[in-house]
């Protein structure tokens, strides 16, 4: 039963991903607020469900999967969604999809390589993911505003620095498969 649980918590992420544009873009007073409860909620679900998956070894491969997926679904649509309202610039949502394309496709094309080997996450790019989270967090309370900015400029260039990093060990892997 509880090895289930981590699994379900990121099931429950990928639940809420589509409740994020529906809050946000929703006629209420409180609709950003809404939207940020719903980023956070995932937001803390994903650290939890990580703790206990590695905490009580409930690691699966289905949340090995489902985990990052869930990851990327909520930000991609966090980034489209502010992009659509107006609130981020186009660059962001473009960097963000890129790195994903490119991290899709080169552990499709590793995978079906005969070590059946994935390009594996780095800290540097664990460090862009959780900067893009804040910067969304930062442009939904305050839109438009110097930090929001900041935080985005940030989030961007430590997301190109992982798409180098990722670039130089997928290439050095090609090379060995």
């Amino acid at each position: 039963m509880y090895k289930h649980i981590p699994n379900v918590l990121t099931v429950l992420r990928i639940f809420l991903v589509p409740f994020f544009p529906i809050a946000y873009f929703s006629d209420s007073p409180n609709n950003t607020r809404n939207a940020l409860i719903i980023f956070i909620i995932a937001g803390l679900t994903d650290i939890l469900d990580g703790y206990l998956a590695r905490h009580f070894n409930l690691i699966t491969k289905v949340g090995t999967v489902l985990d990052p997926l869930a990851d990327k679904l909520m930000l991609l649509t966090a980034v489209y969604t502010l992009f659509f309202a107006g609130d981020l610039h186009y660059i962001f949502p473009l960097i963000i999809t890129a790195k994903e394309v490119f991290m899709i496709l080169g552990g499709i094309f590793l995978y079906f390589k005969k070590e059946k080997s994935v390009i594996p996450a780095n800290k540097i790019g664990k460090t862009g993911t959780v900067l893009y989270s804040l910067a969304v967090f930062i442009t939904v309370i305050f839109p438009g505003s110097p930090a929001s900015w900041i935080s985005i400029f940030l989030a961007i260039i430590v997301k190109l620095i992982a798409i180098a990093t990722y670039a130089v060990h997928y290439r050095k892997h090609v090379r060995n498969v």
